[in-house]
C-alpha cells in the first residue's frame, strides 16, 4: 500500500510539473532575452534570475520569476475589478508583465499604466475585439469570434481608425444587450434594460455578462454558468449578435496599426480550423493554447501546422470563486514567451518609430498627443527647451527597447531632428517625469 501511495505521489508530481531541473542551453538564451525586456527598468537584474525549469519548460522560481498575463478584463468592459485594482491584483501574484484585454476598448489603459509604476509592472496596451467569421461555400454559417490585439507603449498607429472601429462595436452592444432583454422578456423571465446598464456601469457597452449577472440577481438562474447555458450561449434562445465587424478585416486591421493579433480561446469555437486557416491569410500572428490547466494538445498541434504563436492568459474577470482562473495561474514556458517577444518586438518598434518620426515631420498638437495618450504627459504654456524632444522619446522607448534597439541609425535621426524642434504646447496634458 505504501508503494502504491509513493507511485501516486510521484505521477501528480510529474504531471504538475515533475521535478526541478537546469534550464537547456536554448531556454537559457530564451529566458534571457525575455527578462531584459522585462526589466528594462531595472539595474542588472539577470544575477538575481532563476534558470531553473519544471518538465514542460516553466520557469521555477529561485529568484525573480517572469510571469506574464496576457489577457483579463476590468470594469471599462465586462470585468468587476478596476485597472487599478487589478494591476495591484496581478503585483501580488507575482505578475510582471500584464496585458489588459477589456471587450472593444482601450479606455482602462491609461490608468492600468498609472498604476502599474507603483508596482513596477510593464503594462502591454491590448483589447479584445468582437468579430464575425463567415465561413464560405454552399451552406454559409456566422460564428463569433474574438481577437486579441497587443500594443506597444504607445499604443495603436491610426488610432482614429482603430477607435471608428471599436466605437462601433460598442454601439452594436447596446442594441444587442436590449434585444437579449426583450428576448429574455418574450421567455417569460422579466428583466428590464436599466437592471443590465446598471450593472455595467456608465459609459460601459454591456455584454453578455452583464446580461448573464442580471439574470442571477433577478432569481431566474442560479449562477452565471447556468445563465449561458440555458440562454446566452452561441445561438441560444436569448443570444444577439451586434455590428461585428468580419474577423479577417479586424486581423488585417490590427496588423496595419502596429498590433500583434491572437486568436482568443479558439475551443470556444464550434469549427476551428477553418477560421485559423482564414485568418492565418489575413495575418494573424497566434493563438491562445494555454489555459490554467495546461496546454491544450490539438491547438497547439493547429498553431504548429499554421505557424502561428502559442501564446495565452487567464481571461480574468474578477468574479471571484474557484471555478476562474486568476491572473497569472497561466504557465508560459519560457520559449513561448521568447517567441511571443521575438515575433511583436520589431512591430512595436516599428509602431513606435512611425509616430515619432510623424511628430518630427510635423510636430503637431495632433501628432503629440498620438504619443502620449497612454503616458501621464503635460505640456505647460509655451514652448519646451528643444532637448525635451530628446526626453519625450527617452520616455517612450526606454522601457519598451533595448539601449541597442534605440540607438539604430533611425532613432538617432529621429533624435536629432527633435533636437531641433521645440515641443508646442499641446491638447495632452503632460508633464516629462523622470524615474
Amino acid at each position: 500500500m505504501t508503494g502504491e501511495r509513493d507511485a501516486k505521489k510521484k505521477s501528480k508530481k510529474k504531471k504538475r510539473g515533475g521535478s526541478k531541473r537546469k534550464m537547456t542551453v536554448e531556454q537559457a538564451v530564451a529566458f534571457r532575452s525575455v527578462s531584459e525586456w522585462v526589466f528594462l527598468d531595472s539595474q542588472s537584474p539577470s544575477s538575481s534570475l532563476s534558470e531553473w525549469v519544471d518538465d514542460f519548460g516553466v520557469q521555477k522560481s529561485a529568484g525573480r520569476r517572469v510571469v506574464f498575463e496576457l489577457h483579463c478584463h476590468s470594469k471599462f468592459s465586462d470585468g468587476y475589478m478596476s485597472p487599478s485594482k487589478l494591476v495591484e491584483r496581478a503585483h501580488a501574484n507575482g505578475v510582471k508583465v500584464l496585458a489588459l484585454t477589456d471587450h472593444d476598448t482601450l479606455s482602462g489603459i491609461p490608468e492600468a499604466l498609472e498604476a502599474a509604476r507603483k508596482f513596477g509592472i510593464k503594462i502591454i496596451p491590448g483589447v479584445e475585439i468582437s468579430t464575425i467569421f463567415n465561413s464560405r461555400g454552399e451552406s454559409s454559417v456566422e460564428e463569433p469570434v474574438h481577437i486579441l490585439a497587443y500594443y506597444s507603449s504607445c499604443g495603436p498607429t491610426r488610432l482614429e481608425e482603430l477607435e471608428k472601429v471599436l466605437s462601433n462595436i460598442r454601439d452594436g452592444r447596446f442594441l444587442r444587450a436590449k434585444s437579449m432583454v426583450t428576448k429574455l422578456n418574450k421567455l417569460k423571465l422579466p428583466l428590464k434594460w436599466e437592471h443590465v446598464a446598471r450593472i455595467a456601469g456608465k459609459d460601459v457597452a454591456p455584454g453578455r455578462l452583464h446580461v448573464a449577472r442580471a439574470l442571477v440577481e433577478a432569481g431566474h438562474v442560479e449562477n452565471l454558468k447556468q445563465a449561458f447555458a440555458r440562454y446566452l450561449f452561441d445561438g441560444g434562445p436569448a443570444y444577439a449578435i451586434g455590428s461585428e465587424p468580419p474577423a479577417e478585416e479586424t486581423v488585417r486591421l490590427i496588423s496595419e496599426t502596429g498590433g500583434v493579433a491572437v486568436l482568443a480561446h479558439p475551443w470556444a469555437l464550434k469549427n476551428p480550423v477553418p477560421i485559423i486557416e482564414s485568418l492565418k491569410d489575413a495575418g494573424l500572428h497566434g493563438v491562445e493554447v494555454y489555459r490554467s490547466d495546461g496546454k491544450l494538445a490539438a491547438y497547439s498541434d493547429l498553431a504548429d501546422a499554421y505557424g502561428l504563436l502559442k501564446i495565452g492568459g487567464s481571461d480574468y474577470h474578477g468574479r471571484g470563486g474557484h471555478s476562474e482562473s486568476d491572473l497569472g495561474s497561466v504557465n508560459l514556458p519560457v520559449l513561448a514567451l521568447h517567441e511571443f517577444l521575438t515575433v511583436a518586438r520589431p512591430i512595436w518598434c516599428g509602431a513606435i518609430k512611425d509616430m515619432l518620426q510623424s511628430y518630427a515631420n510635423e510636430p503637431s498638437d495632433t501628432n503629440l498627443t498620438r504619443i502620449t495618450r497612454f503616458a501621464k504627459i503635460r505640456v505647460p504654456k509655451g514652448n519646451l527647451p528643444p532637448s525635451q524632444g530628446e526626453d519625450l522619446i527617452e520616455r517612450c522607448l526606454s522601457s519598451w527597447l533595448t539601449v541597442d534597439e534605440r540607438r539604430n541609425a533611425e532613432f538617432e535621426d529621429i533624435r536629432s531632428r527633435f533636437l531641433n524642434t521645440s515641443i508646442k504646447q499641446a491638447s495632452a496634458e503632460v508633464i516629462l517625469e523622470k524615474n
